[in-house]
């Protein structure tokens, strides 16, 4: 077994045929078919349906070892060619929505800046999908949303976020700077579906004033929630970084004093330890928060004071 035939395997597993795969690696079919056929014959199982085309169960569980493998190596590449004051190599950054979107392009500026030749990509997700890619060595690193219980990651909180309802100027709580959670009782709001990590959120803190919070619908993105809200479909509740300074529009953000805030972290494996373009990357985003933090509403980077709230 090679590192050839764990990325034809691979290759093939991200673009779908014998034929992309090797304009994927740059080389020919036959090429990527011997790899496979070699790694098939030493592994004693078949990798792919040719008659069906894609991978096959086998396919599928050697690909995600295969992943972890050539992730590994290139950690290693990174970390020596960074071995002096120029830092280089790739990252792989998970991020969740609200937060790539508020921080991404000062991050991605302020690294090209600083480190024009550490390569970011940059994957966005939920908190639930992010963390497993973390553990599995997929991504080296993470934003995610708090709480989590998982011993073998290493977190650290970037900021806390008020949540606040967002409505469109024209509807009837437009005028309020600030509304008592009381006052949304069975009021129709766009939420999170059940279940959710922020409808979880949303629901405890009701169920501790009393309140009855009902759904005119529930949307499962929270920047779809924004964007509806700002449409004038509802009002929402969603965390600050859901609507970036720069973003401009007919609506209004209402504080509501009895939701907590929410805590966003970064993560990453404690075993093997992060490579050195990841260790730059989750500096200069602790910086960039720092600077843009102050800036956003809602949004409270003084990260000594920070909670690390846990699961359980």
């Amino acid at each position: 077994m090679d590192v050839r035939q764990l990325s034809a395997i691979v290759a093939i597993a991200d673009h779908g045929t014998f034929s992309a795969a090797a304009r994927a690696l740059f080389t020919v079919q036959s090429n990527v078919s011997g790899h496979i056929s070699r790694l098939e014959k030493e592994l004693g199982v078949l990798l792919v349906d040719r008659a069906q085309g894609g991978l096959t169960e086998d396919g599928f569980r050697v690909v995600e070892r295969a992943r972890r493998v050539l992730n590994e190596i290139e950690d290693i590449t990174s970390d020596m060619t960074s071995r002096h004051d120029k830092v280089a190599g790739q990252t792989r950054i998970g991020v969740i929505g609200t937060t790539a979107r508020w921080l991404t392009p000062s991050l991605l500026r302020q690294l090209a800046g600083d480190h024009p030749d550490v390569r970011a990509i940059v994957r966005e997700g939920a908190s639930s999908s992010l963390v497993p890619n973390v553990m599995s060595g997929e991504l080296n690193a993470a934003v995610i949303h708090l709480p989590i219980d998982e011993p073998e990651l290493l977190v650290e909180p970037l900021f806390a976020e008020d949540l606040f309802l967002l409505v469109n100027d024209q509807h009837r709580l437009a005028a309020a700077e600030t509304v008592a959670i009381a006052e949304l009782d069975d009021e129709p709001l766009l939420l999170p579906p059940t279940g959710s990590a922020l409808r979880k959120v949303l629901d405890r803190s009701a169920a501790a004033n009393n309140v009855s919070l009902r759904p005119q619908a529930e949307i499962d993105g929270v920047r779809l929630l924004a964007s509806l809200a700002i449409d004038g479909f509802g009002a929402t509740i969603v965390p600050a970084t859901a609507v970036p300074t720069w973003l401009t529009g007919a609506f209004r953000r209402i504080n509501v004093p009895e939701l907590p805030r929410r805590v966003v972290a970064s993560v990453r494996r404690r075993r093997p330890a992060t490579n050195a373009p990841t260790q730059v990357t989750l500096k200069t985003l602790s910086r960039v928060i720092l600077e843009q933090g102050e800036l956003q509403p809602g949004v409270h980077p003084e990260t000594g004071a920070l909670p690390v709230p846990r699961s359980g």
